[in-house]
């Protein structure tokens, strides 16, 4: 597979990535340890060298499969994890980006990944209490150390990326991105091209409904993070078939299929773009790494952009509490 460098970090990664969240959290139950390992050691045989996890997957368990899985190819692989919440009983409890935690975020997800360093720590969510300065400053000091090699930032808004910029070089900055929420096209991703920031899109499938799967009669496990999502209500599922019908349409004429041209839209963005589509199925992985291999035309990608602005998405991509984290 074709490697790209994020921004202008020096950090090279296979153009697709893999997201391993949903092995172990978010999309109904955990895949069970050994289908977890042998999907990633798949990913890498394959040819992909970039792998997406946090400490809040699971919580923990994440970190631990990726760890377990890549600990025979850790020099061939570039591990991403996450800091920046607090836990409590094994849940969530609120966020915490304060120095001395990162510090105890960083050492922790070291041992859990079997490594000796982390090629890149993002601060999962921005935290309003802590100055963005003094987080900047506290993985500089990591990367200072050797224990990590870049610093990135989630979801965070143009200011706190230039602030944290100018204390740290930020290597990439991981969103939602997609054909189905094109919102960092206005502001965030003109920041990126300036500053030399790489961009990863996570949901780059959006959640899975860009694969022309779902449809409003699909129902979800108890456990899945979709059931409270406003976008995947059964009412607004049923209104935002008709750009995945579209897709269907257009990828059927270029011999591929709607998560492919999902993903290969992605990929002609900017090259500085690595998407981390996640699976937990073969099949599924083969797929993904199908659209790497896809070009779409100057013509193809002005169908695409006309179609996807025509059509209006219902519903937002995440309940009202996780909204209020996002953008800041």
């Amino acid at each position: 597979m074709q490697e790209r460098e994020l921004g202008k970090s020096g950090l090279e990664v296979s153009a697709l990535g893999f997201g391993c969240m949903g092995i172990s959290f978010g999309y109904g139950p955990a895949t069970s340890r050994e289908d977890g390992i042998a999907i990633v050691r798949a990913a890498v045989d394959r040819g992909v060298t970039f792998f997406d996890t946090a400490e809040a997957y699971g919580p923990f368990a994440n970190e631990e499969l990726v760890g377990e899985a890549l600990g025979p190819v850790r020099d061939r692989v570039v591990i991403a994890t996450k800091f920046g919440f607090k836990f409590d009983s094994g849940k969530q409890a609120g966020l915490d980006s304060r120095p001395a935690h990162i510090r105890e975020v960083a050492e922790a997800s070291l041992r859990r990944l079997r490594t000796d360093r982390i090629d890149l720590l993002y601060q999962h969510r921005v935290d309003p209490e802590v100055p963005i300065e003094d987080v900047a400053g506290a993985v500089k000091d990591l990367i200072q150390q050797g224990k990590v090699r870049h610093f990135g930032l989630s979801e965070a808004g143009v200011q706190t990326i230039r602030r944290a910029h100018a204390v740290q070089p930020v290597a990439a900055l991981q969103s939602e991105y997609s054909l189905w929420f094109r919102e960092p096209e206005k502001d965030i991703l003109p920041t990126l091209e300036e500053l030399g920031i790489g961009f990863v899109p996570f949901s780059p499938l959006g959640k899975g409904f860009l694969t022309g799967k779902i449809d409003e009669k699909t129902t979800f496990d108890s456990t899945d993070f979709r059931n409270v999502v406003p976008r995947f209500t059964e009412e607004n599922r049923k209104a935002n078939l008709a750009f995945v019908e579209w897709l269907k349409t257009f990828a059927a004429r270029r011999k591929a299929t709607p998560a492919q041209i999902a993903l290969a839209w992605l990929l002609a963005q900017k090259p500085w773009i690595v998407p981390i589509p996640g699976t937990t199925k073969q099949y599924r992985l083969e797929e993904n790494l199908g659209a790497a291999a896809i070009a779409l035309t100057a013509e193809e990608l002005r169908d695409i952009d006309r179609a996807s602005s025509q059509i209006e998405v219902h519903g937002a991509r995440y309940p009202e509490h996780l909204l209020k984290m996002v953008g800041r």
